[in-house]
């Protein structure tokens, strides 16, 4: 009777240790998989904000050359784009509060939930 307690605990004792390191596994694994998806999103995420200030740079100078062209006068036409920015700029700075942080505010909660629900779909399928 010694003998086959003796023997349960030590299979509990295995057992025990190969829920600890699989345990320790999955986290790990669980690690890597959340910091190559953040990963991703950061690369992905910079290379389509690069591509979209190079579109706006080289569309601010083709607009301020076709406004060159058409006013007869470079300082004029380069003059009228750095008009449009001030006049967007303070368009953005009054409007700030009101609709752009409450836009971006309510977008990140959004995107946030959303992933959280993503991943408890995704660990209900386990």
């Amino acid at each position: 009777m010694q003998e086959n307690k003796e023997k349960g605990i030590e299979d509990l004792y295995e057992d025990a240790k190969k829920y600890i390191d699989t345990r320790v596994e999955y986290t790990r694994l669980y690690l890597v998989e959340k910091i190559s998806k953040v990963f991703a999103d950061v690369v992905t995420n910079a290379t389509v904000i690069l591509c979209f200030v190079l579109a706006f740079l080289f569309g601010t100078v083709t607009l301020a050359l076709f406004l060159s062209e058409v006013l007869g006068s470079y300082a004029r036409g380069f003059g009228c784009v750095s008009l449009i920015y001030v006049i967007l700029a303070l368009i953005v700075y009054f409007t700030k509060e009101k609709y752009i942080e409450k836009a971006i505010i309510n977008f990140t909660i959004r995107n946030y939930f959303n992933k959280l629900a993503d991943k408890d779909e995704e660990d209900e399928k386990i």
